[in-house]
């Protein structure tokens, strides 16, 4: 059941170059009760932002374009962005990578194939934690 109202709904960006990925992604948190957007490539996911600034994004590291840990940076060195929380949801394994991306700005890494409960868990728990006002229908 969706646990916000339409008008209230958090505002997620979703990044992958995988399409169907991205529809499973915006399905799956359209039900959980987010509002979603998409991007297949890094320069997408920063237009999108420029666009609207959402509550949080979800984003693989390896984009075409840019990579995640790119937009990243790019996201963490301006004043109106360093603030959104960023989830990598990503097939890289290796330390050094998930420390890159770690140090690059991403708040939490969860590794494909990323069960759906897991990332709505994540995503709600980022949300709660956000420093200042809540994002519509974030209760705290």
């Amino acid at each position: 059941m969706d646990q916000y109202t339409p008008a209230l709904r958090p505002d997620i960006l979703v990044v992958d170059d995988y399409t169907d990925a991205l529809d499973v992604w915006a399905i799956m948190l359209g039900t959980a009760g987010f509002d979603v957007r998409t991007a297949a490539t890094g320069p997408e996911a920063l237009h999108q932002v420029k666009t609207r600034v959402p509550d949080l994004i979800v984003m693989d590291l390896l984009l075409p374009g840019l990579s995640g840990l790119d937009v990243a940076r790019e996201l963490r060195s301006h004043d109106d962005t360093r603030h959104v929380p960023l989830i990598a949801v990503t097939g890289c394994s290796s330390d050094a990578e998930l420390a890159l991306a770690r140090q690059s700005g991403f708040a939490s890494i969860l590794r494909k194939p990323c069960e759906p409960p897991e990332l709505v868990d994540e995503i709600r728990r980022l949300l709660l934690l956000k420093p200042g006002p809540k994002p519509a229908g974030v209760p705290g």
